[in-house]
């Protein structure tokens, strides 16, 4: 299978009563793999997975695999804060075929390098499918340090990271760290091209939803070495990988994706909507994009 380099990190559509759509979900995987993605995560932070259940997220992951079949690898995000739990739901994730798991750093608890470590490993040794460790320090509490993921990554089926510390000195260390075999990917849109520059495969993108087949532009140029054309793609994508981080991800994605009229519903509390004043900046930001006509 040819390692992806642009990956979706999908929002989790919800009915009008708050309750995930699942046949809502498989209609948008479809839509993003014919539109750029090379692959899907299913419920991670974008995918709002601290307020979905265990059942729902089973429920995601079969209804997205189901839909695209062999055509692009489905990542179930199965990570928590709890060690046993992650690795009982991945377990169950493997039953229903997605081709790897993607966990998150431990929220919350903020363990030691060896406590990360230690989840990492245990959880990786009870499955069989390709485990994508993500690093996101804003929103956990705690770095997963280059050291670290270079002891990771001795482990067979820990094949790749999602970096989102916003360091590039941590991921020039990583990179000098981390052998040839260990994929790394940008959490962050805005650094997907800096992150190439320093031998980053690609990015687990949010714009994607948007401006995929852009971005796989982008990715493409600099890597047939259009190493100018790479960067006035970026730019001209910046305003979108900024603005879709106006307030919460993904308060702004999916107030966008609504008022692109794709109907994927609201957030769950804690989430709130956007508020007026950044439903005008989205509404603004679409239409210099080009994305929505000129009221």
């Amino acid at each position: 299978m040819t390692i992806p380099r642009l990956l979706t990190a999908m929002i989790t559509p919800y009915d009008d009563k708050l309750q995930v759509d699942y046949a809502r979900a498989a209609e948008l995987a479809d839509y993003l793999a014919n539109n750029g993605s090379e692959g899907i995560v299913v419920s991670g932070t974008t995918g709002e997975s601290p307020v979905l259940t265990d059942e729902e997220k089973l429920k995601l992951f079969a209804a997205v695999k189901g839909k695209l079949g062999k055509r692009i690898p489905v990542w179930a995000g199965t990570g928590s804060n709890d060690t046993q739990h992650s690795l009982e739901l991945s377990k169950e994730a493997e039953k229903l075929g997605v081709d790897g798991v993607m966990l998150v750093c431990p929220y919350y608890s903020k363990p030691s390098q060896e406590g990360l470590y230690q989840h990492f490993r245990k959880i990786a040794g009870a499955i069989s499918l390709p485990v994508m460790l993500y690093n996101v320090p804003g929103r956990t509490g705690i770095n997963l340090l280059p050291e670290t993921v270079t002891r990771l990554a001795k482990i067979e089926n820990i094949v790749a990271i999602k970096e989102a510390s916003g360091s590039m000195d941590q991921v020039s260390t990583l990179m000098t760290l981390l052998p040839e075999e260990m994929t790394v990917y940008s959490g962050d849109d805005s650094l997907t091209l800096p992150m190439m520059a320093l031998g980053a495969r690609g990015v687990v993108s949010i714009a994607s939803h948007l401006v995929g087949k852009e971005i796989l532009a982008m990715i493409d140029a600099f890597g047939n070495g259009e190493v100018k054309r790479a960067g006035d793609l970026h730019k001209q994508l910046f305003p979108i990988f900024k603005g879709l981080f106006i307030t919460t991800n993904p308060v702004p994605l999916k107030e966008v994706l609504n008022q692109l009229g794709q109907n994927v519903g609201g957030l769950r509390l804690p989430l709130v909507e956007a508020n007026e004043t950044e439903k005008i900046f989205i509404q603004e930001l679409l239409i210099n994009a080009k994305l929505l006509p000129q009221a």
